[in-house]
């Protein structure tokens, strides 16, 4: 993976990852921040907007972005502003959530761009992107209004397998990633783990089988009733072989232990490539408990050494990292977490927003995605 920092944009910073094939989809990760945060959010979105847009046809012409999330400060009142300045292109998944960047802008994106691929508007809110040798389906932005978080998060869940089979495909063989939004975790997570629970349990996704890898953290829909908001990744034409799962026990245990159900991180190997998804990881053991309770730094150190090991069972490391994303349950963490950042990841693109983790006694929380170059004849392509 190659790393790049590029500020030359007024009062933006762009940090990218690349790893690039001659043959297949070359990847790009960008997070975008803003240096220069003094003014109204229309005009952060445009400087950010611009930089991205003009940074993409200097240098990744022939890039496609397959995936775009805004963090925004206020959704209710930034996004219908952001939906008019958007130019994103037809059939780009894009998800909005106000999840405000901790280093007092208004406004961050990541972006993930490929090239040679196809994006479409497939069916009913599922956007396919075609490398020509897989399908690649992502949902975003995805809500409910009617009753509770359980409720919700059910019917939510329930919609998102119904269309998967409608297209012939299943929750179980061929989603890959879900993340789950949720307004004021602290009372509204535990009726997203029933019904999660729940769902899981009737598409046949066990403790014997394999569940799903997943974020479930802190943000908000633009829609007040809205109490939990939905994003997913599912591939066509995978083979179970390809996927594994990833524990790290001498580090982490099972969610199952303490009731809840997703995989600790989800890696997928095709022909030329390995992709890993790691979940939502925390300062926890391998018996459940949260470790070094109240202490910003060493529960930090301990969340990356989780990463790491998780990573590591997939034949990865940071170096193979293309983006991170840091979630923060106390703004007044921030300064130190950015410098723990900014000193062990200088390049890497990462952002900073605040999302109260699912557990009150975990102050800090990340999850990222590697990437890797590999050489499997017996695998599809991707």
């Amino acid at each position: 993976m190659i790393y790049q920092v590029i500020d030359k944009y007024e009062g933006v910073v762009i940090r990218l990852s690349k790893l690039e094939f001659e043959q297949g989809p070359s990847e790009y990760n960008l997070m975008i921040t803003l240096s220069d945060r003094e003014d109204g959010f229309v005009n952060q979105a445009d400087r950010l907007l611009s930089a991205y847009h003009d940074y993409c046809s200097e240098n990744l012409p022939f890039a496609t972005p397959v995936f775009e999330r805004y963090f925004l400060s206020d959704i209710t009142n930034q996004q219908p502003l952001l939906e008019k300045m958007t130019e994103s292109l037809p059939g780009n998944a894009v998800s909005i959530v106000e999840q405000p960047p901790l280093n007092g802008s208004k406004i961050a994106l990541w972006a993930w761009l490929q090239t040679e691929v196809v994006n479409r508007n497939l069916y009913d809110g599922i956007f396919e992107t075609n490398t020509g040798g897989s399908i690649h389906l992502r949902t975003a932005s995805e809500y409910e209004t009617k009753g509770g978080s359980r409720a919700q998060t059910k019917e939510l869940m329930l919609s998102y397998s119904e269309r998967l089979n409608e297209l012939g495909l299943t929750l179980s063989d061929n989603c890959i990633r879900t993340w789950l939004f949720v307004q004021n975790i602290d009372s509204n997570y535990q009726g997203v783990v029933v019904a999660r629970n729940d769902v899981f349990s009737m598409q046949g996704l066990t403790n014997e089988t394999h569940f799903i890898s997943s974020t479930g953290i802190a943000g908000r829909a633009a829609v007040k009733s809205a109490l939990v908001q939905l994003d997913t990744y599912a591939v066509t034409g995978i083979k179970q072989e390809q996927i594994s799962y990833l524990y790290a026990p001498e580090f982490l245990n099972r969610t199952s232990e303490y009731g809840v159900s997703f995989e600790r991180g989800t890696a997928v190997t095709y022909g030329d490539r390995k992709q890993v998804f790691i979940s939502g990881t925390a300062s926890i053991n391998n018996r459940g408990e949260v470790v070094f309770p109240g202490d910003i730094v060493m529960q930090t150190h301990r969340m990356l050494q989780n990463v790491e090991a998780l990573l590591s069972e997939a034949g990865c490391g940071f170096a193979d990292v293309a983006q991170i994303i840091v979630y923060l349950r106390d703004v007044a963490d921030y300064k130190v977490v950015s410098k723990m950042f900014k000193n062990k990841f200088p390049q890497h693109p990462f952002v900073i927003v605040y999302a109260p983790v699912c557990r009150p006694g975990w102050l800090i929380e990340t999850e990222c995605i590697a990437i890797k170059k590999e050489n499997n004849n017996g695998f599809s392509s991707y």
